[in-house]
């Protein structure tokens, strides 16, 4: 038979356990229970209560965690009362603790100067305690986390981690691991951010599920950094259903902001406003005005950025005026700084500022902006600042500074791009400078030349490609995650085909690719960048190889072209936007409709009328009034946004003409570069990877033929094609031709793939290799299909390869008929062997079908 205060005892180390595992309300009905077992009986609005002498000292600990639950739930009035009626049961010995407990309570509400008083009074009598003291520096570091002050907050850290390590507690490690994470968000390393959280999460996953929301939220804190607000909008949407479930008041709230800064990033400005009331609304209901003033701030920032697109507030918004909104965020500022949150406080300088210059106040925006220093601020303020400066500059007419400016904001994005080793966060950063890359290139299109529109070009988009891949180290527990997916592949596929699909199959699959990402996002890049084409080096490949080039690009509806020819530069106007991004979706459904099925004889020749409208269109709108620089020659093609889908040799001006589309003229370069530095392909050092997967027809026999045109070659078929052996065969080879099946995957484009005899092989895997193959033919289905980002950063299979360092890819942007490939990829090699480059070979192979859906990518 227990005695109460054994049953006290246990429910209060229950309560605790729960209240670690990130479970509040749990907690919070275990301590009561417990304290009841003593004789604690209190009205939770009166907050009073008295139990035994020989049991205060555990009633008084049991009060303070007590607090802390009922804080975490909203509570905090009442959390505040319950401390007050701590420190009247408490033993000496607990001073500390309850120093720390209203520290903690005051952190919760944003009184960063009353908490760290009481956290600084703690610390000293704790030293007996290494559990106790642990709790109070890591508590400690996160408000100075919160505050700004990195290098306390780090050392703070690394002291908890240590302390609690000594102790054997393993979770408060945890907690400072998670933490150190933030910190280096702060500085700037993005992967080390990713590795430290991921550290903690294994830790979480095991011993306190219930903190995974909270991880989650900073985790996307720092995707958001990395500009990757759509995986971060979905780290937040699972914690905050969870934050809600569990009672998280704080958390909820943090999250909820964060979600407003996901959808301000995505340019999605009313749900940034609705996201940033919410959190506001709860921050104000827990007392918390240093919370709540960053909601405020958060708003502030969807208003002046609606501002810069429309002059009215539409989708009932309410219409704010400039004047107003400098008024409001100068305001703000003054409050932020009073609570110590001075990078803040500096973000409502900097709105305040761009606020004036739209209202016209040019002299008190300077002097706002005067006041702002360069130094130890975030990424996305730095950038902020260089956006007001050009603002101002521009206003003065001064386009120098403007483009200066622009182009220093450019710079520091592009550092923080080539630290990461990640495809994923490479291509995403670009979401953090459009607003400097969209005015940058306004301005020269308003004031500059033909020279300086295309080097603006080439400093703003497709900058992943500048950054020097780096090979992943290899990763035992990645390769276990991959090798699963692909049975997993196998089994979904089966299932499919049997028609019962396999729920938990394919939720298994979303989660191991999401580990795998999350693997990826971990690794550092080397810091290395590609210098920027200038049209004098770029002219000179051109004329050597008989090509001219043309570079696309919008401003609102109208497109233009910017065309190098040996040393000219010209800006060409061309067609409407919207109706070639139409033609080209058009044209795309009604390539994928004819190749997939045979179709009545009524339909195909409705599609393919169909086919020949659109390509008509785009013909006039693309190509036509490129006529008179185009000439005889051949073409390299800088496409932009969905234009970067179309099948090029069906225009009729096209077919026939070499054509090779790369991302930039910078990407276009280097490639040509490595592919004419050693010996052409002709000349092929060793005999060529030829695969053939499986469930294709066509594809054995394609790949026999092709070993009768290169003498020697074992092709791999059959059940010795898998992924080790392709990927070991593709592994520096001069050539690669791969006639499998493909999948382009949009919401996952890493894992867009290929079908070989055990799974698929994926974009992941390319990125494993140790020398890019020369070239690569791709005679699948699809996986020249990308997905482009912001900055005209692209993603898919193909995208992957030219990442890695292939010059050249050869590959589908649509479906492909089962008749067609096998002759069009023969005639294809038997030019290469012939001594024409890629782009000639292909637009030779293809003389015979206009519907032909193959493009050189790279350099041809």
């Amino acid at each position: 038979m227990t005695t109460p205060e054994e049953r006290a005892k246990a429910a209060y180390d229950s309560g605790v356990q729960a209240g670690n595992s990130g479970h509040p309300a749990v907690a919070a009905r275990l301590l009561r229970d417990g304290l009841a077992e003593i004789g604690w009986r209190a009205d939770p609005g009166q907050g009073d209560g008295e139990v035994l002498p020989r049991h205060r000292a555990l009633a008084g600990r049991m009060l303070m965690s007590l607090a802390y639950m009922e804080s975490e739930q909203g509570h905090v009035r009442y959390g505040l009362a319950l401390l007050d009626q701590a420190q009247r049961h408490a033993a000496a010995p607990d001073d500390g603790i309850l120093l720390s407990q209203r520290g903690l309570l005051l952190l919760r509400v944003g009184r960063l100067a009353e908490a760290l008083a009481q956290f600084t009074a703690a610390e000293p009598l704790l030293g007996g305690e290494p559990e106790r003291l642990a709790i109070v520096l890591l508590n400690r570091g996160v408000l100075h986390l919160t505050s700004g002050e990195v290098q306390l907050a780090r050392s703070d850290l690394l002291r908890a981690r240590d302390v609690a390590m000594i102790a054997g507690k393993e979770l408060i490690a945890a907690k400072a691991t998670h933490n150190l994470g933030y910190c280096d968000l702060l500085c700037g390393d993005i992967p080390s951010a990713l590795s430290l959280l991921d550290a903690a999460a294994a830790i979480y996953e095991r011993d306190a599920p219930g903190n995974l929301p909270v991880l989650a939220t900073d985790r996307a804190r720092v995707l958001l950094a990395a500009g990757m607000a759509g995986e971060a909008s979905a780290e937040l949407d699972s914690a905050i259903g969870a934050f809600r479930k569990q009672r998280e008041d704080q958390y909820c709230a943090e999250a909820e902001l964060e979600r407003a800064q996901a959808a301000l990033a995505t340019g999605d400005l009313t749900a940034a406003r609705r996201w940033a009331n919410i959190a506001m609304r709860r921050f104000r209901a827990r007392g918390n005005h240093a919370w709540a003033g960053l909601a405020e701030l958060t708003r502030l920032r969807a208003s002046i950025d609606d501002a810069g697109r429309r002059p009215s507030g539409g989708h009932g918004a309410r219409v704010r005026s400039p004047a107003r909104v400098a008024a409001e965020a100068g305001e703000l500022a003054q409050r932020l700084r009073g609570h110590h949150l001075r990078a803040d406080a500096t973000l409502a300088t900097l709105i305040a500022a761009r606020a004036l210059i739209a209202a016209g106040r040019l002299d008190d925006a300077a002097s706002r902006l005067a006041a702002v220093g360069a130094r130890g601020l975030p990424l996305d303020i730095t950038l902020l600042r260089r956006l007001a400066r050009a603002e101002l500059a521009a206003r003065g007419g001064h386009k120098g500074i403007v483009l200066a400016e622009l182009r220093a904001g450019l710079a520091r994005l592009h550092d923080r791009r080539g630290q990461s080793g990640s495809l994923d966060l490479q291509t995403g950063a670009a979401a953090l400078g459009t607003q400097l890359a969209d005015m940058g290139l306004r301005c020269t299109l308003d004031h500059g030349s033909a020279r300086q529109v295309f080097a603006w070009m080439e400093r703003s988009r497709a900058q992943a490609f500048r950054v020097k891949p780096v090979r992943p180290p290899d990763d035992p527990e990645e390769a276990a995650l991959l090798a699963e997916l692909r049975q997993l592949a196998i089994l979904i596929r089966t299932a499919e085909l049997n028609g019962a699909p396999d729920a938990r199959a394919s939720a298994r699959r979303a989660e191991l690719r999401r580990r795998v990402r999350q693997r990826r996002w971990r690794s550092s890049g080397a810091g290395t960048a590609i210098d920027v084409a200038t049209p004098a080096r770029v002219g000179e490949a051109l004329a050597a190889s008989g090509q001219v080039l043309a570079a696309l690009l919008t401003r609102d509806d109208d497109m233009l072209a910017v065309t190098i020819s040996g040393q000219q530069v010209k800006l060409v106007t061309l067609g409407d936007f919207a109706r070639a991004t139409e033609a080209t979706r058009k044209l795309t459904a009604d390539l994928d409709a004819l190749a997939g099925r045979t179709l009545p004889a009524r339909l195909a020749a409705v599609i393919r009328d169909s086919i020949k409208n659109q390509t008509a269109i785009l013909e006039a709108e693309i190509i036509k009034p490129l006529r008179p620089v185009l000439g005889d020659h051949g073409l390299v093609l800088i496409p932009t946004g969905p234009l970067a889908g179309v099948p090029w040799s069906m225009l009729p001006s096209l077919h026939a003409r070499p054509v090779t589309v790369s991302p930039s003229a910078t990407h276009w370069l280097e490639s040509w570069r490595r592919l004419t530095g050693t010996a052409a392909h002709p000349a092929l050092a060793a005999a060529p990877a030829l695969v053939a997967g499986p469930g294709l027809a066509y594809a054995v026999p394609e790949v026999a033929e092709l070993a009768q045109v290169y003498p020697g070659t074992s092709p791999l078929t059959g059940d010795d094609a898998t992924v080790d052996a392709t990927l070991s065969a593709l592994d520096g080879t001069e050539l690669g031709h791969l006639a499998v099946h493909g999948h382009h995957d949009r919401d996952n484009v890493l894992f867009s793939s290929l079908d070989l005899a055990d799974g698929p092989l994926m974009a992941y895997d390319i990125q494993t290799l140790r020398m890019p193959p020369r070239q690569v033919v791709l005679s699948a289905c699809d996986v020249g299909r990308a997905v482009v980002r912001p900055g005209d950063e692209i993603l898919g299979f193909t995208a992957a390869l030219l990442h890695a360092g292939t010059p050249t890819v050869i590959s589908s942007v649509t479906r492909v008929a089962d008749d067609i490939a096998p002759a069009i990829m023969t005639a294809y090699h038997r030019a290469l062997r012939k001594g024409l480059r890629p782009a000639e070979a292909l637009a030779d192979a293809s003389a015979a079908d206009p519907l032909s859906p193959f493009v050189c990518f790279g350099a041809g």
